[in-house]
């Protein structure tokens, strides 16, 4: 499960999704306690931190880089980048994502090892978690996070010793897998981050005329968390069920 929510009829503006995550205080192999690393293919992502301390570590053609978290700081990353949120110490973040219901539709990408990227049906089992938030669910999203960790460990060595053939092989594997998903995407970007973007212009070209009569249709929103603690690709995740209404 990604790190953002779906896109409602009149989403949040310009159509980002929105979440709450406390990074995972799990120990990883290489003795740091965090999330599991992951690209987005098209979606650019950014943490706003708002309480304890961490780091985002990220692989991109670029190499390595650790950037250390804590309160009122941000940090975002492109599509592509390889992501990876490190505990420090009661870490949590609000998390803005570019294309909101396009990661829940598997814009996300585990580290997972060459082996596993290279079987559909391997990946999908590898990357699935059982439903609920109980200790069956932990213990697979930890076993997931190891995974993702034991690919992602290889990557970072190679980017660092100067070789980023092994990155790049991880990039072409990862939109292979997803190319089939493509249609979709489309579909959801149409109707989310498109249309918001639309509607703008829609609005514009109304100002420009002298016709505001858009304005008589203004309201305001509000949503809650209506889901805590639930286990997302970086930590445990609070999720919204943004209004559903019709846009104006």
């Amino acid at each position: 499960m990604s790190d953002s929510g779906p896109v409602p009829p009149h989403p949040l503006p310009g159509a980002v999704g929105l979440s709450h995550l406390t990074a995972y205080d799990w120990e990883a192999a290489d003795g740091v306690c965090g999330g599991s690393p992951h690209l987005h293919l098209v979606c650019t992502e950014a943490y706003v931190v708002t309480g304890g301390r961490g780091a985002v570590q990220t692989l991109s053609p670029d190499g390595y880089r650790d950037i250390p978290l804590e309160p009122g700081s941000v940090a975002w990353f492109t599509p592509g980048t390889v992501h990876r949120m490190v505990q420090g110490g009661g870490l949590r973040v609000t998390v803005l994502m570019q294309n909101s219901g396009l990661p829940e539709a598997g814009d996300a990408v585990f580290t997972f090892p060459p082996e596993v990227l290279a079987d559909p049906e391997r990946y999908a089992a590898a990357s699935a978690l059982p439903p609920g938030t109980g200790a069956e669910v932990a213990v697979a999203a930890r076993r997931r996070r190891d995974l993702a960790v034991q690919g992602y460990l290889v990557l970072r060595e190679a980017l660092v010793a100067g070789d980023d053939k092994p990155f790049r092989a991880f990039q072409r594997a990862a939109a292979g897998l997803v190319r089939e998903r493509v249609p979709m995407w489309r579909a959801l970007w149409r109707a989310g981050a498109l249309a918001a973007a639309e509607r703008t212009g829609a609005q514009l070209d109304a100002l420009a005329a002298g016709e505001p009569a858009y304005l008589g249709g203004a309201t305001a929103y509000e949503a809650a968390p209506t889901r805590r603690e639930g286990f997302g690709m970086c930590g445990r995740r609070d999720e919204y069920a943004l209004p559903d209404t019709t846009a104006v």
